[in-house]
């Protein structure tokens, strides 16, 4: 039977309210408490993804054995250069660190050492790596998450919320010492290592050169005019969500635009009148939307129908345009898979497909062990993915060049 999760221990007395630290003065209080208690800190944020434009966080939780469980209200407190200063050389425990490091170092808290605990339940080889199963499984208690997908600008924020929070992070210590004992003994502490340390290396606000394109349907617009009127909706869209910070999506769908953008509306009454074009403010900001519209039919600046990149093909089209690398893809993601199985690491975590297309396209001009973990390097592999798959995938591209068969499985 697993155990229910008791009362947070640094809230008050059994009924008394969990309290947010919105206040400077309060918040130095607290960093002299954190400073008084032991060992690593968990953290974690709560933002307001769907609801606001920024991916701000809106509540940080901290806690360190000895202290207690803390919960700070960004907005109000603003710079946490202090907190930096004070944990700067402990370990910093986060569950999916990505997820929340770029509105963390927006505040002035960027750790110098991690311990993900979602991340290293994945090289474990768990099946399911969510905080509430995990915690589950290595620690027999049951963690509702009933608040995850929350709006955490709200102010007041509920106490359902914030008992929900401080559960979140209290938890992370016992957690990632559960996690670290299942490393040691499968032999897989340096791998982690080796990943945390890529996450806080890696740059997670990459900036799109046509971040426009990612609208959701737009491939199925066809035109260079019916682009450019889209191109011209998301900007307006974007600029609009960002004054308000309100999330694009709930002011217009995604559809709604690339509906309007297939449509070519020649005046703002069919604009108005085109029944696919919905949202909250689809009619209250009608002008600004007959504007983009306007901008798009008439605007000079016309987009490419196809970027210039260095997209690769899909691979079901390599049969036909690289059938050589057609089938080193499909021997190496055999001989990965594989791979896989035996040490118990999903085939993600062991190397990104992208990398192992790129690698397949274009192989080294003569493929020995040696020159594919060069290759891999070149790519961004780190060292232990060198070491395990090099020679895996040395030993399928040669097998594919010998055989000239791929095998039955066909690339997706």
């Amino acid at each position: 039977m697993h155990a229910e999760w008791p009362a947070v221990t640094s809230s008050p007395s059994a009924g008394d309210a969990i309290s947010v630290i919105d206040t400077h003065e309060g918040y130095l209080e607290a960093l002299s408490v954190i400073a008084d208690g032991h060992g690593p800190i968990g953290i974690d944020a709560e933002r307001a993804s769907g609801f606001k434009y920024s991916q701000r966080a809106y509540l940080i939780q901290v806690y360190r054995r000895d202290a207690g469980t803390f919960l700070f209200d960004p907005p109000a407190i603003g710079e946490f250069t202090e907190l930096n200063d004070l944990i700067a050389d402990e370990e910093w425990i986060l569950h999916a660190a990505s997820q929340d490091l770029t509105c963390l170092r927006e505040v002035g808290l960027d750790p110098k050492h991690l311990f993900d605990t979602e991340l290293a339940a994945r090289l474990l080889g768990l099946p399911r790596v969510g905080l509430g199963t995990v915690v589950e499984e290595l620690l027999g208690i049951h963690l509702a998450k009933e608040h995850s997908a929350a709006d955490w600008s709200t102010r007041p924020l509920p106490q359902a919320w914030l008992v929900y929070a401080s559960l979140d992070v209290e938890l992370l210590p016992d957690l990632r010492d559960a996690i670290a004992d299942l490393l040691e003994k499968a032999g897989k502490t340096e791998i982690a290592r080796q990943e945390f340390d890529a996450t806080l290396a890696r740059d997670l606000k990459v900036v799109r050169a046509e971040p426009w394109r990612r609208l959701s349907g737009v491939h199925s617009i066809r035109g260079i005019r019916n682009l450019a009127v889209a191109r011209e909706l998301w900007a307006a869209r974007d600029a609009y969500a960002r004054e308000i910070d309100i999330a694009p999506g709930r002011l217009v769908p995604d559809s709604s635009l690339v509906s309007a953008a297939r449509a070519l509306p020649k005046t703002k009454n069919e604009l108005a009148a085109l029944k696919e074009f919905s949202g909250r403010a689809s009619r209250s900001q009608l002008d600004r939307w007959w504007d983009a519209v306007e901008a798009g039919l008439t605007t000079e600046d016309l987009p490419v129908l196809r970027t210039n990149n260095d997209a690769l093909p899909p691979p079901r089209a390599w049969a036909e345009k690289n059938p050589d690398a057609d089938r080193r893809l499909k021997r190496a993601r055999a001989a990965i898979g594989e791979l896989s199985s035996e040490v118990e690491v999903p085939v993600e975590n062991l190397l990104t497909p992208e990398t192992l297309r790129r690698l397949a396209w274009t192989p080294p001009e003569e493929v020995t062990v040696d020159s594919i973990a060069a290759a891999l390097g070149e790519l961004g592999a780190r060292g232990w993915q060198i070491d395990a798959t090099a020679p895996r995938i040395a030993g399928a591209f040669v097998e594919a060049a010998q055989t000239g068969e791929g095998p039955v499985e066909t690339a997706s």
